[in-house]
């Protein structure tokens, strides 16, 4: 006999779903409903899995005791004080059987975290609203969905605190652990691994003994342990979220959307009418998620950040959308690379890979060429900086052959000299779609042209770069701002049609 369903946990459409239903490429679509982080960790790398993909065969017989181990370190609690598991949610889940089953369950604040009552569901047990009158209560501090940091009460039954936001407010209640509690935190969110599901708990050895008793053996990945291990050997800095949020909540009270106070990266809207706007924001391609009484968005990165900005202005002012941006993403064995970049653009640059001299170059030709470009993430710079620059630079054309697009109404070809003091350097690119890279640059910093022609073959573009001087440092610097200069005559609108007398590029 088949049992009778449980309402269902709801899951958000999926991306493709979304781009299908708002008429947009996936790559349109930007994601404000998950509270994750911006970007993943520097860590997530594929040198990271190199050893658990050797052993992927085997099982863990130590129940992943060097992650365990750092987790305790970190807390300051002994190893038999940690139960891992897959993200939070499996304890949350688990713990409603251990000690609420058929019993009563509360949530503090009572509007919270939804995945409480599908807990007590699963567990056969009712929702009350008093907590000191229920067999298990769920503190979420601070909250989700408003971002909020309750008070932490004093109740008889048995108190679980989550902490999946813990980084960004500077809390911990591990203190209370002695007395009872079970501390819960995550690496899906300051972390940045919510793809890896995993997550653990914290509490005396007598309830971590009662609490692995009734887990799946292993329910968390080799290849997720990993990744978490990797992530606690890298110093963890929120600052940037916390500065992004509380200038993301300043304009959007300027913009009339006033949120709420947060300690969490993201931000609750209090609104009428939520549903509405967030499918008015839809066809921007921005997806928010719409609450009983207001709208929660997610903080990312400044770029991110503004076209989320930019799509409110439109829907409530009526405000013209700047030029989209074009996403692309390359990862490979040896990088982990992310790119933004907006065609034409004001001149707004960050390049962060590592690889500081190269970056600083990027950054110079972007600027002169009048982009918008965010170009982020790690290389294995371990072994020289050969593999950053030579994929930076691929991911860069890679963007810019697709923000270009069938390249019509451009003028296609431009031409630039730039000195520097006392090197010249002179850049002809023609947007031809055909790679073809002539460089003669002397001295070279190092990979000045190797930069270029990789460049050149993604972009698929024409570019000829003549430079000289005495100075390796200023031959660099004058060429790439010069086929940045060149670029922004190319890339300067000349009529509607594809400037060849094939009719393509």
């Amino acid at each position: 006999m088949i049992p009778d369903a449980l309402e269902a946990y709801q899951w958000p459409p999926s991306s493709e779903a979304l781009a299908a239903r708002a008429g947009l490429d996936v790559r349109s679509i930007l994601r404000f409903d998950g509270n994750v982080a911006a970007a993943p960790p520097p860590s997530a790398r594929p040198a990271a899995l190199a050893r658990a993909l050797a052993d992927v065969n085997e099982y863990d017989r130590g129940r992943y005791e060097p992650l365990r181990r750092a987790i305790a370190d970190l807390h300051g609690v002994g190893l038999d004080q940690v139960a891992l598991g897959a993200g939070s949610d499996e304890f949350i889940v688990l713990l409603a059987h251990l000690f609420a089953e058929g019993g009563t369950v509360a949530t503090v604040p009572a509007f919270s975290y939804s995945m409480y009552r599908y807990a007590a569901l699963m567990a056969g047990a009712t929702i009350v609203e008093d907590p000191t009158s229920a067999d298990l209560v769920y503190v979420c501090r601070p909250n989700n969905p408003t971002g909020e940091l309750p008070e932490v009460p004093a109740v008889p039954g048995q108190l679980v605190i989550d902490e999946a936001y813990a980084h960004y407010a500077g809390v911990d209640a591990t203190e209370l652990i002695d007395q009872g509690a079970i501390v819960l935190r995550t690496f899906s969110k300051a972390y940045g691994l919510a793809g890896a599901r995993v997550g653990y708990a914290l509490a005396t050895p007598a309830l971590v003994a009662a609490i692995t008793s009734r887990q799946a053996p292993l329910s968390v990945s080799s290849l997720s342990a990993s990744l978490a291990l990797a992530a606690l050997a890298t110093p963890l800095d929120v600052s940037s979220t916390l500065f992004e949020r509380d200038r993301l909540a300043r304009e959007l009270d300027v913009l009339g959307l006033t949120p709420l106070r947060s300690f969490t990266n993201f931000l609750f809207i209090p609104l009428e009418e939520p549903e509405k706007l967030v499918e008015q924001l839809l066809p921007f391609g921005v997806v928010t998620r719409a609450y009983p009484g207001g709208m929660r968005v997610s903080v990312r990165d400044e770029v991110d950040n503004g076209v989320l900005l930019d799509a409110l202005r439109s829907v409530l002012f009526d405000a013209p959308m700047p030029p989209p941006l074009t996403r692309h993403d390359r990862h490979t064995a040896e990088t982990l690379l992310s790119v933004r970049l907006r065609v034409p653009g004001q001149g707004r640059v960050l390049v962060n890979t590592g690889a500081g001299f190269y970056d600083h170059m990027l950054q110079q030709l972007a600027f002169h060429a009048g982009m918008d470009l965010r170009l982020e993430g790690v290389g294995d710079l371990e072994t020289g900086d050969h593999h950053t620059v030579e994929d930076m630079m691929r991911a860069f054309g890679e963007a810019l052959d697709g923000a270009l697009g069938d390249r019509k109404g451009l003028t296609r070809y431009g031409e630039a000299r730039v000195p520097m003091d006392e090197a010249l350097a002179h850049a002809v690119v023609d947007l031809s779609g055909r790679a073809t890279a002539t460089i003669s640059v002397h001295p070279d910093e190092g990979m000045v042209a190797h930069a270029f022609e990789s460049l050149v073959q993604t972009a698929r573009i024409t570019l000829h770069v003549t430079a000289t001087g005495t100075n390796a440092h200023h031959v660099a610097e004058a060429s790439f701002k010069a086929v940045g200069r060149a670029l922004a005559q190319a890339l300067t609108k000349d009529g509607s049609l594809v400037r060849s007398t094939k009719g393509t590029l």
